[in-house]
């Protein structure tokens, strides 16, 4: 107890000194977990996947549709329990602002495959019942305000006209990875349209393939089945798990997620050596006391505790504080981003490492200055007291 208000009155002795480097580490702290918090959120599609799903997609590009046909022949495929598909509808509500993923699916197949999806039966046969019906989930429905029996209209931009949509059915979900922001609609109403626009030429295409398996283990074998049932066809696919599809998503905003690792070890590093400033500062400051600890016989490792104590309680408060901080930042930077991440929490993991910086810093800090100090010659620090 006596080291601890002793090292609690050393820490505190230059009070703004010491203020003005807790708010520099609360700042480099909770800006550290924002940003950690940020590459998460990104990821939160990839920890929701199922090892159950396998995701068929055109082997050109996600912007090659394929025939609605090929879900007949990938059901025969030995070890696949189901198939269903879905179009991006994309869409306008009032503002490109008001951004939430809008997408077209096979009403009569889909919730098989997705058990995460939490709906009442009376709310889902109103919605296969109702061709302009919608599925909305709980954080969407949330942000605009919206009941089941309302009506939302959308400005189409891949299907061009004015459509209206009415609301169903509310999802939740039964993990908390999973994206609770998504509206579903038929594909059958899609794809109506696009046959009355373009011609039945144009109709019956998809954008993905979900298919189910039986074996996660099988699950290479069977995209290679799916894959070779379509080779130098038309529409050649490419099949793979439903996490390297997520994967390869997240992978094409690789560098911004780089830049954003770099840039929350730069802000440590920045307040790292704004603390070893402040400690190197203290030891010089109290050198003759460090001598005179010496000469009353203290050991040289009793001024090395002095020195870490005073550092690792700075960093500790300052540390303690910014992963408070990290909550209210967090949900402020998902307000003004229009909520557009599915998942945006501060996860344990992030607070450890958080922990783990603070306490990093504070050792690092004060390790020249400790060494420094406990070399010091008692005759030379006694000088400073004449």
């Amino acid at each position: 107890m006596f080291l601890f208000k002793l090292l609690l009155k050393n820490a505190f002795r230059h009070k703004l000194r010491t203020l003005l480097t807790m708010v520099g580490l609360i700042v480099a702290i909770s800006a550290f977990g924002l940003l950690r918090t940020i590459v998460d959120a990104w990821y939160a599609g990839v920890e929701g996947t199922s090892n159950t799903r396998l995701i068929t997609r055109s082997a050109i590009s996600l912007g090659y549709p394929l025939p609605v046909y090929y879900a007949d022949k990938i059901k025969k495929i030995d070890g696949v329990t189901g198939v269903t598909w879905m179009n991006w509808f994309g869409g306008i509500y009032i503002d490109r602002r008001n951004f939430f993923a809008r997408m077209a699916i096979d009403s009569n197949s889909y919730f098989e495959l997705f058990p995460e999806f939490n709906i009442s039966e009376e709310e889902k046969a109103a919605f296969m019942a109702d061709r302009q019906g919608v599925i909305l989930g709980r954080k969407t429905a949330q942000r605009f305000g919206w009941h089941v029996g309302d009506t939302i209209p959308l400005s189409g931009t891949i299907y061009p006209g004015n459509w209206t949509f009415n609301i169903r059915g509310i999802y939740t979900v039964k993990d908390a990875r999973f994206d609770e922001t998504l509206m579903l609609m038929h594909w059958n109403l899609i794809d109506q349209s696009v046959r009355k626009r373009l011609g039945p030429n144009a109709a019956n295409q998809v954008g993905l393939f979900m298919v189910g398996i039986k074996d996660p283990a099988r699950a290479s074998v069977i995209s290679q089945e799916i894959d070779k049932l379509f080779k130098n066809s038309v529409a050649e696919t490419r099949t793979e798990t439903e996490k390297a599809f997520q994967l390869g998503v997240v992978s094409m905003s690789r560098a911004i997620l780089m830049a954003i690792r770099a840039v929350s070890f730069v802000v440590i590093l920045i307040i790292m050596a704004v603390m070893a400033n402040t400690m190197t500062m203290t030891a010089r400051e109290r050198l003759a006391e460090y001598a005179t600890l010496k000469a009353l016989g203290f050991s040289p490792g009793f001024v090395v505790k002095l020195l870490f104590g005073e550092s690792m309680m700075i960093a500790f408060i300052g540390g303690a504080i910014g992963i408070g901080m990290t909550f209210p930042l967090a949900q402020g930077f998902l307000m003004q981003t229009n909520n557009v991440f599915k998942v945006f929490e501060v996860s344990q993991t992030t607070m450890i490492y958080q922990a783990i910086a603070a306490m990093i810093v504070g050792i690092i800090a004060a390790m020249w200055p400790a060494w420094k100090m406990s070399r010091i010659d008692i005759v030379q620090g006694l000088r400073h007291v004449a």
